[in-house]
């Protein structure tokens, strides 16, 4: 076993399984250039080399130190270019392209999990990658918060990053300090031209750019100059182009030259796929009911559930317990109580009484037609578990006697729960509802 070996065997301790075996199993060291001063790894492509230079660069160097006692350069090169390269210890290799800001390799298309919430803007977002400033140019992606628009940013970015394309990609927030910054130390021509020869322009909420009217101004030529030059250019934002205050017309209406593609929450369905993706490429093992009951509980903001599926992975790992149900509910309360807090029961009777096509003084009143029956006992299982109200204050609300007919609403609810798939599949969908239109009143 070579020393390259040794220190890839001592950096597979320090990190975890799937990164391991993704990105740096298949690393080879070459014995034939590396020197005590520098030292070069062969990636298979473009993606995993700068993924591994950026992410590992220093965690191995430090481990060649512990090995030799000196601290090396670690250099990271495209596998099909090692044999091209002479062997010198002086070598240069193929330059991994790093004037973008770190795309995270795992927002792929392949990684993507699309429903019908957010099919076009993925369809719309594969096209512009594939065919870079022809049909969607720009193209402006748009949608609340935690919903993808990143990762489909990010997978365009790694998709030509792949290709050995220049692809920046940068926040607003990013865009306006380096701006803010080149401007006050008079160095503008290193600016435009990091930000104007590129391939793709990623530019990620650019709802910031809102009254900043000198970076309006710089963005406007730097749009031009890469649209003219038939450069991809895309956008995303948490809102549509002519909603966001501040914003000079002739940006708005270039902003609307190309495509504009809104990525909607998702529904119950594809929130279970995405959670059982996720559990998938980092190993972690969820039954069915606990996959069911996060993608219940938890709302639509789809990185706030990765959050907490590695918070239940790390809880486990490190208490040597395994995920059940009732782990996964005493790991997560907190973040449900939050939840369940910032939902009233008026809400939960607007956004029912809408869904189910009722009236919400309906629900209130003496009415039995089987509709409002049906429309009032969801909203009395919804108000008792998602909102901090006791039984007695539920029965109060409605007008009933005591809390004994909110408990027997409950027992026909569950009832109909058990026996009635259809029912259950409607009540979690109506529940998910009230999480995220709640948000909005």
């Amino acid at each position: 076993m070579n020393i390259g070996q040794k220190v890839l065997q001592a950096l597979k301790k320090e990190i975890t399984p799937i990164e391991y075996e993704r990105y740096v199993k298949k690393l080879h060291y070459d014995t034939q250039r590396s020197r005590s001063n520098i030292v070069y790894f062969a990636a298979a492509n473009m993606l995993v080399a700068k993924w591994v230079k950026t992410k590992y660069a220093d965690k191995l160097a430090h481990l060649f130190e512990m090995q030799t006692g000196i601290k090396p350069e670690v250099e990271i090169i495209i596998e099909k270019n090692r044999k091209s390269l002479p062997s010198s210890p002086n070598v240069v290799e193929q330059k991994i392209n790093t004037r973008s800001t770190k795309l995270n390799p795992s927002f792929t298309f392949e990684s993507f999990i699309v429903g019908d919430s957010n099919q076009f803007a993925y369809t719309t977002a594969k096209s512009a990658a594939e065919k870079p400033g022809e049909q969607y140019n720009p193209l402006f992606l748009y949608g609340g918060v935690g919903l993808g628009k990143t990762h489909l940013l990010q997978a365009i970015g790694n998709y030509h990053l792949n290709l050995g394309n220049i692809v920046i990609y940068t926040t607003l927030e990013q865009f306006m300090n380096s701006f803010t910054s080149h401007l006050r130390n008079q160095t503008m021509d290193r600016f435009r031209e990091k930000f104007r020869e590129c391939d793709l322009l990623l530019i990620d909420d650019v709802q910031f750019l809102s009254r900043k009217e000198q970076t309006q101004e710089e963005f406007f030529h730097t749009f031009n100059e890469l649209y003219n030059a038939k450069k991809q250019i895309v956008m995303t934002s948490d809102r549509q182009p002519n909603k966001i205050a501040g914003l000079v017309d002739r940006l708005r209406s270039r902003f609307e030259w190309g495509l504009m593609a809104d990525i909607q929450p998702p529904g119950l369905e594809t929130k279970i796929a995405i959670i059982q993706k996720k559990c998938e490429l980092d190993g972690i093992k969820l039954d069915k009911d606990i996959i069911n009951y996060i993608a219940t509980n938890m709302g639509d903001n789809i990185r706030e559930i990765e959050g907490t599926l590695i918070k239940l992975n790390a809880l486990g790992s490190m208490l040597n317990q395994p995920i059940t149900m009732e782990f996964t509910k005493n790991a997560i309360k907190d973040q449900l109580k939050e939840k369940r807090e910032s939902v009233t029961i008026d809400d939960i009777v607007k956004i029912i009484s809408r869904e189910l096509n009722i009236k919400p003084s309906d629900i209130k009143s003496k009415k039995r037609t089987k509709n409002v029956v049906n429309a009032r006992r969801i909203i009395i299982y919804l108000a008792r578990n998602l909102t901090p109200n006791s039984m007695p204050q539920i029965a109060l609300y409605f007008g009933m006697k005591d809390h004994t007919a909110i408990s027997h609403t409950m027992k026909k609810i569950n009832e109909l729960i058990d026996n009635d798939e259809n029912f259950k599949v409607q009540l979690e969908e109506l529940s998910n509802k009230v999480h995220t239109d709640s948000q909005k009143i």
